[in-house]
């Protein structure tokens, strides 16, 4: 349950939260001793340096930037943007669970979506370089879990997470996508469509202020909060060093389920899912895998992509990525006949060209 805390308060949340150093543990332990931010900053730096230290009193004392705190009282007024406190009824209970929940966060967008995401969130994470198929894999995966209900939530960076937003935004469930940095800044750059599009249909989450740029240490912080708000996790595609496999960690940690969707054992992006499984993840290739072991419905009707195996080239191709080369051989064919049936596929969008000059089926 939520700290027994009085009042909505912005301003003080605001400037506590603004304060340097002081961070979300030390935020945290000042409620507990004092009961509200307004009642905090009422205190002495000695009252103050008896729970947080003298270092983090004297600079609650002098208090935030009071062009950060202005900016952000500014920010505020927009309908769009909302600040939720570990005081308001409607903070993620899923959240309170983990060990270090954030004091406030910072949302753009439709906020009753956490109230969703408290029932049925489950996020989609996955490698930012992903291959055609593991971008369709993510989108076709979250648009069917939306479709069933579930709120997909992911961290907007490029590749399977964004193709996750873009699927979940397709069914009921919708997406949040939780951020690194504050949320007057857009990272990456290449994602400043899609984050219009998910302030307008969706919420996005950061627990960083306003003006927060994009560092390294952020991100597996952020990686805490996406697992945090959700019963699952499934993984598309992930290298051994994927910043995924942090999230899909912190997910068994914090007892939720883990999934990831297994590949081609030659490929790289697939290394990730695959140590994932043997350490005990469940293998899924179907989204019904995962609905059913959440105990929710399947959608019915939903539209299944069929493998085209009467044509002669995608049948050579198989599951794999392949050379021209490799085609040639397998289907004794010249090589100009193959390269125009090949165009012909990815014209069609059953295949994508990928780097290294080979082909992957995509239906």
């Amino acid at each position: 349950m939520p700290l027994p805390l009085q009042g909505a308060e912005p301003e003080a949340w605001l400037s506590l939260d603004l304060t340097e150093g002081l961070g979300a543990d030390g935020l945290r332990r000042l409620l507990t001793a004092f009961g509200s931010p307004g009642a905090i900053l009422t205190q002495s730096a000695s009252s103050l340096a008896t729970i947080v230290g003298q270092t983090k009193a004297r600079a609650i004392i002098a208090g935030p930037s009071a062009d950060r705190l202005a900016a952000s009282l500014v920010w505020l007024q927009d309908e769009n943007n909302h600040l939720l406190t570990l005081a308001d009824e409607d903070y993620p209970k899923r959240l309170l669970e983990i060990p270090d929940p954030p004091a406030v966060l910072y949302l753009k967008g439709r906020r009753s979506l956490l109230a969703s995401a408290d029932h049925s969130g489950f996020a989609i994470v996955g490698s930012r370089n992903a291959t055609p198929g593991g971008l369709l894999n993510a989108e076709n995966f979250a648009h069917v879990l939306s479709d069933a209900g579930l709120t997909i939530v992911s961290g907007m960076a490029l590749g399977v997470d964004s193709a996750a937003h873009r699927g979940g935004m397709l069914g009921i469930g919708s997406t949040i996508a939780v951020v690194g940095t504050g949320l007057d800044l857009v990272y990456p750059a290449r994602n400043r469509a899609l984050a219009r599009e998910l302030a307008d249909r969706a919420l996005i989450v950061s627990e960083f202020s306003l003006g927060t740029p994009a560092m390294s240490q952020n991100f597996p912080r952020r990686n805490r909060i996406i697992s945090g708000l959700s019963r699952g996790v499934l993984v598309v595609e992930a290298a051994i060093a994927s910043g995924s496999l942090i999230t899909a960690r912190q997910a068994a940690e914090q007892g939720r389920e883990v999934f990831a969707i297994p590949g081609s054992i030659h490929s790289p992006f697939s290394k990730g899912c695959h140590q994932l499984i043997k350490q005990g993840a469940k293998l899924v290739d179907d989204a019904a895998d995962i609905l059913q072991e959440l105990d929710f419905a399947v959608p019915v009707g939903q539209p299944q992509l069929t493998m085209q195996l009467h044509d002669p080239v995608l049948a050579a191709l198989g599951f794999d990525a392949a050379s021209v080369d490799l085609l040639v051989e397998r289907l004794a064919l010249p090589a100009d006949k193959v390269m125009a049936r090949l165009t012909e596929l990815e014209l069609n969008g059953d295949i994508a060209s990928i780097p290294g000059g080979k082909y992957q089926r995509l239906k």
